[in-house]
Protein backbone atom coordinates (compact mmCIF):
# COMPACT_ATOMS: atom_id res chain seq x y z
CA UNK A 1 0.00 0.00 0.00
CA UNK A 2 1.21 3.62 -0.70
CA UNK A 3 2.48 4.91 2.08
CA UNK A 4 1.68 8.65 1.20
CA UNK A 5 -2.40 8.00 1.05
CA UNK A 6 -4.24 8.16 4.24
CA UNK A 7 -6.71 5.88 4.10
CA UNK A 8 -8.01 6.15 7.63
CA UNK A 9 -9.00 9.89 6.77
CA UNK A 10 -10.39 9.18 3.25
CA UNK A 11 -12.46 6.12 5.07
CA UNK A 12 -13.95 8.91 7.12
CA UNK A 13 -14.24 11.66 4.94
CA UNK A 14 -14.75 9.95 1.34
CA UNK A 15 -18.04 11.85 1.22
CA UNK A 16 -15.83 15.42 0.72
CA UNK A 17 -13.43 13.86 -1.68
CA UNK A 18 -16.01 13.22 -3.76
CA UNK A 19 -17.27 17.24 -3.08
CA UNK A 20 -14.17 18.18 -3.64
CA UNK A 21 -13.42 16.45 -7.09
CA UNK A 22 -17.14 17.41 -8.53
CA UNK A 23 -16.02 21.03 -7.67
CA UNK A 24 -12.93 21.00 -9.12
CA UNK A 25 -14.31 19.61 -12.25
CA UNK A 26 -16.91 22.26 -12.35
CA UNK A 27 -14.86 24.92 -12.11
CA UNK A 28 -13.52 23.68 -15.48
CA UNK A 29 -17.04 25.23 -16.48
CA UNK A 30 -17.18 28.25 -14.66
CA UNK A 31 -17.51 30.96 -17.32
CA UNK A 32 -20.71 29.23 -18.40
CA UNK A 33 -21.53 28.89 -15.15
CA UNK A 34 -21.86 31.99 -14.20
CA UNK A 35 -23.32 33.13 -17.51
CA UNK A 36 -26.58 31.02 -16.69
CA UNK A 37 -26.96 31.82 -13.41
CA UNK A 38 -26.31 35.61 -13.63
CA UNK A 39 -27.85 36.38 -17.77
CA UNK A 40 -31.12 33.59 -16.59
CA UNK A 41 -32.01 35.86 -13.63
CA UNK A 42 -31.31 39.06 -15.52
CA UNK A 43 -33.34 38.52 -18.31
CA UNK A 44 -36.29 36.84 -16.55
CA UNK A 45 -35.77 40.05 -14.06
CA UNK A 46 -35.78 42.60 -17.32
CA UNK A 47 -38.50 41.03 -19.16
CA UNK A 48 -40.67 40.20 -15.85
CA UNK A 49 -39.76 43.93 -14.27
CA UNK A 50 -39.90 45.86 -17.18
CA UNK A 51 -42.41 43.95 -19.43
CA UNK A 52 -44.92 41.39 -18.00
CA UNK A 53 -44.88 42.72 -14.13
CA UNK A 54 -45.93 46.26 -15.54
CA UNK A 55 -48.81 45.16 -17.54
CA UNK A 56 -50.22 42.92 -14.44
CA UNK A 57 -50.14 45.54 -12.16
CA UNK A 58 -51.53 48.59 -15.39
CA UNK A 59 -54.29 45.78 -15.10
CA UNK A 60 -55.21 44.52 -11.98
CA UNK A 61 -52.93 46.27 -9.62
CA UNK A 62 -51.78 43.67 -6.84
CA UNK A 63 -55.22 42.49 -5.78
CA UNK A 64 -54.57 38.70 -7.17
CA UNK A 65 -51.01 39.30 -5.24
CA UNK A 66 -51.94 39.89 -1.41
CA UNK A 67 -50.73 43.33 -2.26
CA UNK A 68 -47.33 42.25 -3.27
CA UNK A 69 -45.67 44.06 -6.67
CA UNK A 70 -45.67 41.41 -9.11
CA UNK A 71 -42.11 41.49 -9.44
CA UNK A 72 -41.50 40.43 -6.14
CA UNK A 73 -44.60 37.80 -5.95
CA UNK A 74 -42.46 35.96 -8.53
CA UNK A 75 -39.35 36.11 -7.05
CA UNK A 76 -39.04 33.69 -4.46
CA UNK A 77 -40.56 30.91 -7.16
CA UNK A 78 -37.61 31.96 -9.45
CA UNK A 79 -34.80 31.60 -6.71
CA UNK A 80 -36.30 28.12 -5.56
CA UNK A 81 -36.88 27.48 -9.66
CA UNK A 82 -32.93 28.30 -9.86
CA UNK A 83 -32.04 26.04 -7.07
CA UNK A 84 -33.96 23.09 -8.89
CA UNK A 85 -32.63 23.10 -12.20
CA UNK A 86 -29.06 23.66 -10.67
CA UNK A 87 -29.12 20.84 -8.44
CA UNK A 88 -31.15 18.84 -11.03
CA UNK A 89 -28.25 19.32 -13.37
CA UNK A 90 -25.42 18.11 -10.81
CA UNK A 91 -26.89 15.42 -9.81
CA UNK A 92 -28.39 13.38 -13.16
CA UNK A 93 -25.41 14.31 -15.50
CA UNK A 94 -22.68 13.59 -12.90
CA UNK A 95 -24.69 10.59 -11.87
CA UNK A 96 -25.05 8.91 -15.55
CA UNK A 97 -21.65 9.96 -16.33
CA UNK A 98 -20.07 7.95 -13.23
CA UNK A 99 -22.38 4.79 -13.47
CA UNK A 100 -22.56 4.59 -17.53
CA UNK A 101 -20.85 7.23 -19.78
CA UNK A 102 -16.68 7.25 -17.77
CA UNK A 103 -17.97 4.32 -15.31
CA UNK A 104 -16.05 7.01 -12.70
CA UNK A 105 -18.48 5.75 -9.84
CA UNK A 106 -16.61 2.09 -9.97
CA UNK A 107 -12.89 3.44 -10.14
CA UNK A 108 -14.10 5.54 -6.70
CA UNK A 109 -15.43 2.77 -5.56
CA UNK A 110 -12.57 0.34 -5.64
CA UNK A 111 -10.97 2.94 -3.46
CA UNK A 112 -11.45 2.82 0.59
CA UNK A 113 -14.63 5.37 -0.63
CA UNK A 114 -18.00 3.94 -0.33
CA UNK A 115 -20.98 4.15 -2.78
CA UNK A 116 -22.70 5.98 0.34
CA UNK A 117 -20.18 8.32 0.35
CA UNK A 118 -19.88 8.91 -3.66
CA UNK A 119 -23.69 9.73 -3.52
CA UNK A 120 -23.32 12.21 -0.77
CA UNK A 121 -20.01 13.93 -2.06
CA UNK A 122 -22.55 14.10 -5.51
CA UNK A 123 -25.11 16.07 -3.30
CA UNK A 124 -23.00 18.09 -1.75
CA UNK A 125 -21.82 19.39 -4.84
CA UNK A 126 -24.53 19.59 -6.15
CA UNK A 127 -25.77 22.47 -3.11
CA UNK A 128 -23.20 24.27 -3.44
CA UNK A 129 -23.49 25.26 -7.39
CA UNK A 130 -27.67 25.46 -6.31
CA UNK A 131 -26.56 27.99 -3.54
CA UNK A 132 -24.16 30.43 -6.13
CA UNK A 133 -27.00 30.10 -8.27
CA UNK A 134 -29.40 31.57 -5.60
CA UNK A 135 -26.81 33.98 -3.71
CA UNK A 136 -26.25 35.52 -7.36
CA UNK A 137 -30.01 35.58 -8.06
CA UNK A 138 -30.62 36.98 -4.44
CA UNK A 139 -27.86 39.96 -5.41
CA UNK A 140 -29.58 40.92 -8.57
CA UNK A 141 -33.06 40.98 -6.92
CA UNK A 142 -31.53 43.67 -4.41
CA UNK A 143 -30.01 45.55 -7.13
CA UNK A 144 -33.20 45.48 -8.75
CA UNK A 145 -34.86 46.97 -5.24
CA UNK A 146 -37.40 44.00 -5.93
CA UNK A 147 -36.52 42.97 -2.45
CA UNK A 148 -34.79 44.74 0.98
CA UNK A 149 -32.14 43.27 2.09
CA UNK A 150 -32.83 42.00 5.76
CA UNK A 151 -35.46 39.27 6.21
CA UNK A 152 -35.33 38.41 2.71
CA UNK A 153 -32.61 36.56 3.01
CA UNK A 154 -34.39 33.28 3.91
CA UNK A 155 -35.38 33.31 0.46
CA UNK A 156 -31.92 31.81 -0.04
CA UNK A 157 -31.78 28.87 2.61
CA UNK A 158 -35.28 28.24 1.67
CA UNK A 159 -34.67 27.92 -1.99
CA UNK A 160 -31.85 25.85 -1.60
CA UNK A 161 -34.00 23.85 0.46
CA UNK A 162 -36.51 23.22 -2.39
CA UNK A 163 -33.65 22.41 -4.64
CA UNK A 164 -32.38 20.94 -1.93
CA UNK A 165 -35.12 17.71 -1.42
CA UNK A 166 -36.06 17.81 -5.37
CA UNK A 167 -32.49 17.13 -6.11
CA UNK A 168 -32.32 13.98 -3.56
CA UNK A 169 -34.86 12.30 -5.49
CA UNK A 170 -33.47 13.29 -8.69
CA UNK A 171 -30.54 11.58 -7.27
CA UNK A 172 -32.16 8.45 -6.75
CA UNK A 173 -33.59 8.45 -10.24
CA UNK A 174 -30.47 9.14 -12.16
CA UNK A 175 -28.81 5.98 -9.84
CA UNK A 176 -31.81 3.65 -11.33
CA UNK A 177 -31.27 4.67 -14.78
CA UNK A 178 -29.93 1.74 -17.05
CA UNK A 179 -31.35 3.03 -20.39
CA UNK A 180 -31.07 7.07 -20.65
CA UNK A 181 -33.43 6.78 -24.12
CA UNK A 182 -35.86 8.69 -23.43
CA UNK A 183 -35.25 9.82 -19.59
CA UNK A 184 -34.43 13.20 -20.37
CA UNK A 185 -37.47 13.74 -22.53
CA UNK A 186 -39.51 12.84 -20.03
CA UNK A 187 -37.85 14.93 -16.58
CA UNK A 188 -37.95 18.16 -19.12
CA UNK A 189 -41.64 17.79 -20.61
CA UNK A 190 -43.58 15.81 -17.77
CA UNK A 191 -41.84 17.31 -14.85
CA UNK A 192 -39.61 20.39 -15.39
CA UNK A 193 -42.37 22.17 -17.52
CA UNK A 194 -45.50 21.44 -15.54
CA UNK A 195 -43.47 22.17 -12.32
CA UNK A 196 -42.83 25.08 -13.17
CA UNK A 197 -46.09 26.64 -15.07
CA UNK A 198 -48.38 24.84 -11.97
CA UNK A 199 -47.14 25.37 -9.03
CA UNK A 200 -47.82 28.68 -7.95
CA UNK A 201 -45.08 30.29 -9.94
CA UNK A 202 -46.64 33.14 -11.60
CA UNK A 203 -50.15 33.53 -9.88
CA UNK A 204 -51.64 32.14 -6.49
CA UNK A 205 -51.95 28.21 -7.08
CA UNK A 206 -55.68 28.54 -5.74
CA UNK A 207 -56.35 30.92 -8.90
CA UNK A 208 -56.01 27.62 -11.06
CA UNK A 209 -58.75 25.24 -12.08
CA UNK A 210 -58.73 22.36 -9.52
CA UNK A 211 -57.90 19.84 -11.43
CA UNK A 212 -54.17 21.33 -11.81
CA UNK A 213 -53.80 22.61 -8.27
CA UNK A 214 -53.02 18.65 -6.68
CA UNK A 215 -49.22 19.61 -9.03
CA UNK A 216 -48.71 22.00 -7.16
CA UNK A 217 -49.84 20.20 -4.31
CA UNK A 218 -47.28 17.43 -5.27
CA UNK A 219 -44.04 19.98 -6.27
CA UNK A 220 -41.37 21.35 -3.90
CA UNK A 221 -41.00 23.79 -5.86
CA UNK A 222 -44.66 25.28 -5.07
CA UNK A 223 -43.47 24.43 -1.12
CA UNK A 224 -40.56 26.46 -1.52
CA UNK A 225 -42.15 29.49 -3.05
CA UNK A 226 -44.98 29.78 -0.82
CA UNK A 227 -42.53 29.45 2.61
CA UNK A 228 -40.35 32.25 1.02
CA UNK A 229 -43.11 34.61 0.13
CA UNK A 230 -44.18 34.33 3.54
CA UNK A 231 -40.35 35.08 5.12
CA UNK A 232 -39.75 37.49 3.13
CA UNK A 233 -43.44 39.55 2.37
CA UNK A 234 -45.85 38.22 4.91
CA UNK A 235 -47.93 36.34 2.27
CA UNK A 236 -50.41 35.59 5.02
CA UNK A 237 -50.06 31.51 5.12
CA UNK A 238 -51.47 30.21 8.35
CA UNK A 239 -48.22 28.32 11.13
CA UNK A 240 -49.93 25.00 10.40
CA UNK A 241 -49.27 25.15 6.45
CA UNK A 242 -45.59 26.58 7.27
CA UNK A 243 -44.85 23.50 9.23
CA UNK A 244 -46.85 21.64 5.96
CA UNK A 245 -44.34 23.36 3.83
CA UNK A 246 -41.21 22.57 5.84
CA UNK A 247 -42.01 19.11 6.76
CA UNK A 248 -43.02 18.02 2.95
CA UNK A 249 -39.95 19.44 1.89
CA UNK A 250 -37.54 17.71 4.38
CA UNK A 251 -38.89 14.84 4.18
CA UNK A 252 -38.54 14.51 0.33
CA UNK A 253 -35.10 15.30 1.11
CA UNK A 254 -34.87 12.83 3.74
CA UNK A 255 -36.13 10.29 1.52
CA UNK A 256 -34.69 10.86 -1.34
CA UNK A 257 -31.14 10.96 0.25
CA UNK A 258 -31.71 7.63 1.74
CA UNK A 259 -32.83 5.82 -1.54
CA UNK A 260 -30.30 7.29 -3.71
CA UNK A 261 -27.37 6.51 -1.30
CA UNK A 262 -29.05 2.18 -0.99
CA UNK A 263 -29.14 2.81 -4.98
CA UNK A 264 -25.41 3.15 -5.12
CA UNK A 265 -24.55 0.67 -3.04
CA UNK A 266 -26.48 -1.42 -5.03
CA UNK A 267 -25.71 -0.55 -8.34
CA UNK A 268 -21.57 -0.64 -7.35
CA UNK A 269 -21.67 -4.10 -5.40
CA UNK A 270 -22.63 -5.61 -8.81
Amino acid sequence: MNAGIDVPTIERFGALYIAAARLKSMSKWRTIIAAVDIGNPLFYLIAVGIGIGVMVEQGSGTSGTNGIKYIAFIAPALLANTAITGIMDETVFPTIEGFKWRKLFFAQNSTPITGRQIAIGVYLAALCRALFAVIAYYILLLAFNVVDFGISILLVPIAVLGGGAFGALMLFAAAKIEKEDQFFNILGRLVIMPMFLFSGTFFPLTSMPVYLQPIGWISPLWHATELGRESAFDYGISSTMVVVHLVFLLTLLVIGLVLATRQFERRLSK
